[in-house]
């Protein structure tokens, strides 16, 4: 059974950093794309970051625009978990944060902006950036 569990999530200052995990289990990261998305109250589900299942190739991280250069997207094989560390958070990233899995996810870029796509699912974790 495939589980995504996210943790890390708090309330911080503007300009700080933090970072959520997602420990996975019930399949192996390398055959699934791996999404973190975020909802804002009254917004819509949008992609942060998606890596596309392992194809061999060294590029297969993709980055929303407000957040490349702020937040950085890994993960542990290891340890089954993911990472999405994130820094000079804004009052704008205030938002729950969820993990997403998708089996032999190629197009990390395309999959980022159909969350729909994605049929496994963390509970989310809630990030509050607010001075």
């Amino acid at each position: 059974q495939v589980q995504l569990v996210e943790s890390g999530g708090g309330l911080v200052q503007p300009g700080d950093s933090l970072r959520l995990s997602c420990a996975v289990s019930g399949f192996t990261l390398d055959d699934y794309a791996i999404g973190w998305f975020r909802q804002a109250p009254g917004q819509e589900r949008e992609g942060v970051s998606c890596i596309s299942a392992d194809d061999g190739s060294d590029d297969r991280t993709y980055y929303a625009d407000f957040v490349k250069g702020r937040f950085t997207a890994s993960t542990d094989n290891a340890k089954n978990t993911l990472y999405l560390q994130m820094y000079s958070l804004k009052p704008e990233d205030t938002a729950v944060y969820y993990c997403a899995a998708l089996r032999e996810g190629w197009d990390a870029g395309a999959l980022c902006a159909l969350p729909n796509e994605f049929d496994h699912w963390g509970q989310g974790t809630q990030v509050t950036v607010s001075s």
